[in-house]
């Protein structure tokens, strides 16, 4: 297996190589995120772990700029920080896992094998459900042709939506797949995102893609 280190710490880069190799895995080392962006889009990766803040590009600009490029590769997230808005942006870019450093290389090693276990996914270049389209690796919507404006949060809720279309989800599936691991708020976060979403891509237009099924959760139509 091999593994692709982004991480401007040397001792720290250096510490992650050595026992990624002494538990078989195969690993190149970037210490900058442009370097390591491109590294990552010229050669074939089994998974990246990739520091957030890095010179020349961030670790957000990298996640971002390699799903934009269809690179699926699974990312585990390296940061300093433990704040859930960091998480969630990390997420909402295109990140598999996070780690919060100081960090145990035992669970470093688990989470990794676990991305691997799971591989890159495949994931359609465009989503589709009537005249609503929705490109992951671009992260741009459409209606009718007509671009519409999401944050990000209401393009992940959208995503899961329109990757399930046709198909009744609960907030609480929403919720476990959207929002990171660490949150603990009320699942009725979901209805004020939905809310959000039917204000851009049903209200402007003729008919609606959300439906609500009462008691159970929401479901996307095609129209």
């Amino acid at each position: 297996m091999r593994v692709l280190v982004i991480e401007d710490e040397v001792r720290l880069a250096e510490t992650i190589r050595r026992g990624l190799v002494s538990e078989g895995f195969v690993v190149d080392v970037s210490h900058r995120g442009d370097d390591g962006f491109e590294t990552a889009v010229a050669d074939q990766f089994d998974a990246i772990v990739l520091d957030i803040m890095l010179p020349g590009k961030s670790g957000y600009e990298v996640v971002q700029g390699l799903r934009s490029r269809g690179v699926w590769t699974p990312i585990l997230m390296l940061s300093a920080k433990d704040g859930e808005y960091d998480l969630a942006d990390a997420f909402d870019l295109g990140a598999d896992d996070y780690l919060v450093k100081p960090f145990s290389f035992v669970v470093l090693f688990a989470r990794l094998r676990a991305l691997l276990r799971r591989g890159a996914p495949e994931r359609p270049t465009v989503l589709k459900a009537g005249d609503l389209e929705l490109n992951p690796a671009t992260r741009r919507v459409t209606r009718g042709g007509i671009e519409l404006t999401l944050t990000p949060r209401e393009f992940s809720v959208l995503e899961f939506l329109m990757r399930h279309r046709g198909t009744v989800v609960s907030k609480g599936e929403i919720v476990r797949s959207v929002w990171d691991v660490n949150y603990s708020g009320d699942d009725n976060i979901v209805e004020v995102y939905v809310g959000y979403l039917r204000r851009k891509i049903d209200l402007p237009f003729s008919d609606n893609h959300i439906e609500t099924v009462r008691g159970v959760g929401y479901r996307l139509v095609d129209g």
